[in-house]
């Protein structure tokens, strides 16, 4: 009797894991068909975002030594097999060095930072050292999409790696003020619940396609969670700068071959609108043009300088606005650039030129 139930038991504890699976497989089959892509989606893309740390040297009172330690953390996206991560700018600002952790590798590999621009927000790391397999994120196009398409966020928010949460697009074309003090353009909004550490991480279609990097949040409550409002730099923006840091370290863009007075210091100068030129490169387009900069004769008595106020149809009233009409267009090109000077409205051609 005693073999016959050894039996019997073993009997059963064999069957248990065919009968587990099998009811498994019944529970995957009555998965929603949104739940199914979902699934499928992370599985896809999961291994194509990283946590980034950015670690900072700090020495203690006592301590000839710099030890290094960990200043912030966030997400980032594998863009080439080559070993280069983008991330937001804003992770890696004022890092020292920098580390990138795979999904299921307890290795922390470190990277460099190639460059960045801070005005988008969008920064470039490349990995010293890399894993056996390297998953590029596959870039969508954000031109195309729709408010109410499906989204999926895969980031690493409050420390917690490889998390999903799922929304739509809930407003397109945003202009949002980012990191670099101007205001970023075309920013994607989106529900999907986006906290912090949740930057440089991926928003995807429901393809798994790249349509932007998350960036940031509306915090209403003060307390640095989400409120619903999440953007995310589209991924047209990533595809024109990307290769430009990779390439360059920093990105080419269009200028008036100006400086330009902070908007602070100008509204002391009693400037409501427009933007008043701090200093002009006598060698550049607008030297050339004859534009003048804040001038001071021996006296130590300052001088305003011309103030722009509009750039062929666009009116011109802060800095936003002449960083975001210039770059519309290219290297080369002649445009009309309306100035105020001793209280009288004036208009210079001023080709752009590299910056």
């Amino acid at each position: 009797m005693r073999k016959l139930s050894l039996l019997v038991v073993l009997t059963m504890a064999l069957a248990v894991p065919a009968y587990s699976q099998q009811n498994a497989k019944k529970e995957a089959a009555m998965l929603l068909d949104n739940e199914k892509n979902s699934i499928s989606v992370f599985q896809n893309t999961a291994d194509s975002v990283v946590n980034v740390s950015n670690l900072r040297k700090s020495k203690g009172m006592f301590d000839m030594d710099a030890t290094e330690i960990q200043a912030g953390m966030g997400s980032g996206l594998v863009w080439d097999t080559s070993g280069h991560i983008i991330t937001n700018y804003h992770v890696v600002d004022g890092g020292d060095s920098f580390t990138v952790a795979f999904r299921e590798d307890q290795k922390q590999y470190k990277a460099k930072l190639i460059g960045g621009d801070p005005k988008n927000d969008i920064a470039v790391l490349k990995l010293l050292e890399l894993p056996k397999n390297l998953k590029p994120i596959i870039p969508g196009d954000s031109r195309t999409l729709l408010v109410g398409q499906k989204t999926l966020a895969i980031g690493n928010p409050l420390g917690l790696d490889h998390t999903l949460t799922t929304g739509s697009v809930s407003a397109l074309g945003r202009k949002i003020k980012g990191f670099g003090g101007v205001s970023i353009n075309g920013m994607i909004q989106t529900d999907a619940s986006i906290n912090p550490g949740n930057s440089g991480g991926a928003l995807l279609d429901s393809q798994g396609r790249l349509i932007g990097m998350n960036a940031m949040i509306y915090n209403a409550g003060g307390a640095g969670a989400s409120a619903g409002l999440g953007f995310a730099i589209p991924v047209a923006t990533i595809k024109d700068i990307v290769p430009q840091i990779i390439q360059y370290g920093r990105v080419i863009r269009p200028g008036l071959g100006v400086a330009i007075l902070e908007d602070y210091y100008a509204a002391r100068f009693g400037l409501r609108e427009g933007v008043m030129v701090k200093f002009v490169d006598p060698k550049g387009p607008a030297g050339k043009a004859g534009l003048q900069g804040i001038t001071r004769d021996r006296f130590g008595q300052y001088y305003i300088g011309d103030i722009i106020v509009g750039i062929n149809t666009d009116s011109i009233k802060n800095y936003d606005d002449l960083y975001s009409t210039v770059n519309k267009y290219k290297i080369g090109d002649k445009v009309k650039v309306k100035i105020v000077r001793d209280g009288k409205e004036r208009t210079v051609d001023v080709t752009l030129v590299q910056i």
